[in-house]
């Protein structure tokens, strides 16, 4: 299997947009965060995260199609691009989530979203001091990250055995942990 840095290459040499980049590299904290709690593949679901938008800015009328042609020819297994095109599930394409890795990559890329952009508001710009009440304010505000679809974070935690607090507390508590890597420090020392 091709290593993290063949990943993060990879991923920068179809993203350009810096924010999207950043997103793939919050969704893959996310994703080795649920790999440790629940005794799984921390590299491959990183990698799984890291990679998901992968096709998204070149290919966006394909997303979570052609993915699976550039992974193949980058030589990744099966369950990595299975996992991939599955969190497109009933936008993009037909692959249905089914994995535990699946059905929290389909789960949190939505969630992640949501979280970036209430830490953009706060003044510390940060994940850091973000707590569960807070970001369960701002989802509820169906205007505020409009782009991020709530329907789809629901419809993932109905498959999971995490409630929806569970779900957005490890996710905030997975993007403290490497604030960082995820771009979302903010301005705390």
């Amino acid at each position: 299997m091709p290593t993290r840095q063949d990943a993060e290459k990879l991923l920068y040499e179809y993203t350009e947009s810096e924010a999207l980049r950043q997103h793939g590299h919050q969704v893959e904290v996310v994703m080795e965060y649920f790999a440790k709690i629940n005794d799984e593949d921390v590299d491959r679901w990183g990698t799984v995260g890291l990679l998901h938008d992968l096709d998204y800015e070149k290919y966006p009328d394909q997303h979570c199609i052609k993915v699976r042609e550039i992974l193949e020819a980058h030589d990744y297994p099966e369950e990595i691009i299975r996992a991939i095109q599955s969190h497109g599930y009933g936008m993009c394409c037909d692959v249905k989530p089914e994995s535990k890795m699946e059905k929290i990559l389909y789960t949190i890329d939505e969630l992640t979203g949501i979280i970036n952009a209430a830490c953009l508001l706060r003044p510390s710009r940060s994940v850091l001091d973000l707590k569960l009440k807070s970001l369960k304010k701002k989802y509820k505000d169906k205007k505020f990250a409009a782009g991020c679809d709530r329907a789809i974070i629901e419809n993932g935690i109905e498959h999971l055995d995490y409630s929806a607090d569970e779900v957005m507390e490890l996710t905030i508590k997975a993007l403290q942990d490497q604030a960082e890597k995820a771009g979302l420090k903010g301005n705390i020392d």
